[in-house]
């Protein structure tokens, strides 16, 4: 049951495990049936034509990449009028990411922006660190918090997150 208006995945993504991540969300809503475009934040384009929007950043010392952080700055008002979800990822090793945040679940430089945008949801998953990628800053960084290397994303939980989105969607079709 396809619909003609396909939902948005916009996301930021530094070294692409956001961009993973945005990725399965896209693909649990396609499996459900809906139309999806997943895009970097910086390549969405207008929101017209669109049925939702799912948009999602990766954090980095407590703040979402620039690109997505701008896109919600910029485009909350319009978001309001859509059904939208966010999401957030970061925390790397065991437990509940929001724990390991101190329960700053969600960067307070984007909190207004995201009251503005009225999301129907606000999630905080954990995410990925492949040392590989990072630059020295970054991996300096990584060793002044002593932050755990390693993929820590639990797929489980977010395409259940996604099943979620899809269900509510497909019922207000």
């Amino acid at each position: 049951m396809k619909t003609s208006l396909p939902v948005l995945l916009a996301y930021g993504s530094k070294h692409g495990a956001t961009r993973e991540i945005a990725e399965r969300i896209g693909k649990v809503l396609r499996d459900a049936g809906l139309a999806v475009e997943v895009k970097a934040a910086k390549d969405a384009g207008a929101l017209t034509g669109y049925r939702a929007v799912v948009l999602g950043s990766g954090l980095y010392v407590g703040a979402w990449v620039k690109d997505a952080a701008n896109f919600l700055k910029k485009r909350a008002d319009e978001l309001a009028g859509l059904p939208v979800w966010l999401f957030s990822s970061g925390p790397t090793g065991a437990g509940d990411p929001a724990e390991l945040l101190d329960g700053k679940v969600f960067p307070a430089k984007l909190a207004e922006a995201r009251d503005r945008a009225q999301p129907r949801d606000s999630v905080l998953f954990h995410g990925a660190i492949d040392p590989v990628k990072l630059n020295f800053l970054e991996k300096h960084a990584i060793r002044m918090v002593d932050a755990p290397v390693g993929d820590y994303r639990d797929w489980d939980t977010i395409e259940a997150w996604a099943r979620g989105i899809a269900e509510e969607l497909k019922r207000e079709a």
